[in-house]
């Protein structure tokens, strides 16, 4: 990926690993670490141009994963959207809400919400005015990006103005541990990127996720 697209590092990554039986679709997450030691998960940020919402769930459920194997942290999912519990109303707003809906079916164990805007899911001051009964708004540590447009310029803004570490794009759905890189990475990314690789292998295939499946 240092060298190549996206999309060269996957086509080689579907010929060499395959598809996990058991995903819906094959997506990208991000762990991003701040300067200030907070860390979060951002997906997807390198697959799937526009989600529909059943791939749309499938990114939030494979993210929430991700994060926890490598942070330890519960996951607490926002679906993100410009609308805030129906501040708004637009087709993608409605995809939002269904592929919320989907997650909450599909990983019933998950804390997840949406729609959310961005500054209700990150600040509590904004979460408790916008999304009042909201579990997750204000306290959110996954954020999901409504389509690829979104999540790759937030994860790059995240990186180049917070001084964030970008770890990824981390691929997700596939048979066997494959992670990706951007073209602009570091040594420290390509680093970064292969230790978690090496996490990935160590860990079983069968574990579950915080929603059990």
């Amino acid at each position: 990926g240092a060298n190549r697209p996206t999309a060269d590092v996957l086509r080689a990554a579907l010929r060499v690993a395959g598809t996990d039986p058991d995903a819906h679709c094959v997506s990208s997450s991000f762990l991003m670490s701040l300067p200030d030691g907070r860390r979060f998960g951002y997906g997807d940020c390198a697959v799937l141009p526009e989600p529909d919402p059943e791939q749309l769930a499938e990114i939030a459920i494979s993210t929430s994963r991700t994060f926890e194997a490598l942070t330890g942290e519960e996951p607490k999912v926002a679906m993100l959207s410009f609308s805030t519990k129906g501040s708004a109303d637009h087709a993608s707003v409605q995809l939002v809400r269904q592929a919320t809906e989907r997650v909450r079916e599909r990983a019933p164990g998950l804390s997840v919400d949406g729609e959310l805007q961005f500054d209700a899911a990150l600040l509590k001051s904004v979460g408790d005015h916008k999304a009042p009964d909201s579990d997750v708004a204000g306290c959110a540590n996954v954020f999901i990006f409504p389509n690829l447009a979104a999540g790759n310029i937030g994860y790059k803004i995240t990186q180049r103005l917070a001084g964030a570490e970008a770890y990824g794009p981390i691929l997700q759905g596939l048979a066997l541990p494959v992670n990706d890189l951007s073209r602009g990475c570091s040594a420290s990314d390509i680093v970064n990127v292969a230790l978690i690789s090496i996490m990935q292998s160590q860990s079983t295939a069968t574990r579950p996720g915080p929603s059990g499946l």
